[in-house]
């Protein structure tokens, strides 16, 4: 953020969508692991009773994911460097809040070996004479080396091309549904909505909550993606002045219209995977467990769209399931690199350190996560165990948003209609994580 960065924000709509980006990685993060596994499981288990659940997870989270960008735009500042700023004790250099994401993200990397694994399981199923134990490490290795030296460019038009090309495939085959046994009715989904779960469901479905829609690590990673794409950069350091106060919100509403676009990518196809899993493997009896979660949700294409689809769903499997792959690698070197840099163990300002460590930590994590793979060998349960501890986490980014919108230094103030939609974020996601808490305790 240098007085040679400014640059005028767009005033029409097509300039504003010619800035759009980061939402697009988040998309390819989220429709992934969470979609086509989490939230299939889901429909599956619970048939349409708990749809509800899916579609307020996709929407209520953006409003804290919006606070976040806006505090980063405003302030040029990092994911972590905000955080550290939040209120609480220190331990060593570092701030408890930290810490804090610290240990949990690296929990997370059960999660992430559940991914690494069924794209592995993907790959062996199209190239059968390649056991699963080696294309863990091949996608473990591809990945390293996109991300080695993969800049903001290359990652965003990536994401983009992979979610573009099974969000067509998925929503195709929803459509495809009414011609057949497994066709559904909107009264049949609303009939269905009962707003509560069976105990038997319930830590599914608040897995599939934490990591559907923008989950809480996306929403940290949605921070480096907006000042990697250079929205803090065009705005400028902060200035007493009506010139940059207008800078600032015009760059504002751009990383408004891109997560608001993102969001309505996100929970169109997530909306689809659940829809499939309820109307076709809930009534065929069938759950996604173990090495053949990617065959049985197989199902929810062949039973739509016939039996020579399996190969195209396969290949689009790949797609999405390597898309969060990448994505996430994307992220947590960033994240890491910075929670290193505030914890004292690296200089996260010096570019040449800072890309050192990024380009170490692309070879370490995806080897991490195979490892992890072979260990556990129960994709879904890992994938959802993520969910979980994503779900705790989203209470540490609500208190950050909570602090950034009313004790950080605001460039205007918010409207009626925005801090209404930041409440209901902040309510339902108290809520869901209450109510998961006592029905699993009881």
């Amino acid at each position: 953020m240098t007085e040679k960065t400014i640059k005028p924000p767009p005033t029409t709509f097509i300039g504003k969508l010619k800035h759009l980006g980061p939402g697009f990685i988040l998309s390819a993060s989220i429709v992934g692991s969470g979609e086509l596994i989490a939230t299939t499981t889901l429909g599956a288990k619970a048939g349409f009773t708990a749809f509800w659940i899916i579609v307020i997870s996709c929407l209520v989270k953006v409003a804290v994911q919006l606070e976040f960008g806006k505090h980063t735009i405003t302030t040029g500042e990092t994911a972590m460097q905000a955080l550290g700023k939040l209120p609480g004790p220190r331990f060593g250099k570092g701030r408890w809040t930290v810490w804090m994401i610290l240990l949990l993200i690296i929990s997370k990397v059960i999660q992430l070996g559940g991914m690494i694994g069924s794209t592995a399981i993907v790959l062996n199923m199209l190239f059968g004479d390649v056991p699963v134990y080696v294309w863990v490490f091949i996608a473990a290795l591809i990945t390293s080396i996109l991300i080695y030296k993969g800049y903001y460019a290359m990652v965003e038009k990536f994401s983009l091309f992979m979610t573009a090309m099974f969000t067509l495939l998925t929503v195709t085959a929803v459509f495809a549904l009414r011609y057949t046994q497994f066709s559904f009715t909107f009264a049949d989904v609303w009939h269905g909505q009962q707003f509560s779960l069976s105990g038997a469901i319930v830590g599914v479905a608040i897995g599939a909550f934490g990591i559907t829609g923008v989950a809480s690590d996306e929403i940290l990673a949605y921070n480096y993606w907006c000042l990697e794409k250079g929205y803090a950069a065009y705005t400028g350091p902060r200035q007493n002045s009506e010139e940059w106060r207008s800078r600032a919100r015009g760059w504002i509403k751009v990383m408004y219209l891109d997560a608001i676009m993102a969001m309505v990518i996100y929970t169109l196809v997530t909306a689809a995977f659940y829809l499939l899993g309820a109307a076709v493997l809930h009534s065929m009896g069938v759950v996604p467990e173990g090495n053949a979660l990617i065959e049985t949700v197989a199902l929810i294409y062949t039973k739509s769209l016939g039996p020579g689809i399996r190969t195209v769903y396969l290949v689009g499997a790949f797609f999405v399931l390597y898309s969060s792959l990448f994505a996430s690698l994307a992220a947590w070197t960033r994240m890491y690199s910075d929670i290193f840099g505030q914890l004292g163990w690296i200089d996260f300002f010096d570019l040449r350190q800072r890309s050192k460590v990024i380009a170490v930590l692309a070879w370490i994590f995806p080897l991490c996560w195979a490892c992890i793979y072979l260990f556990i060998k129960l994709p879904v349960l890992m994938i959802l165990s993520g969910g979980l501890v994503g779900s705790v986490l989203l209470f540490l980014i609500v208190f950050a948003a909570l602090h950034f919108r009313y004790k950080r230094q605001q460039i205007a103030r918010p409207g009626v209609l925005y801090d209404i939609a930041l409440w209901i974020s902040i309510i339902s996601i108290f809520g869901v994580g209450v109510y998961g808490v006592v029905k699993i305790v009881g």
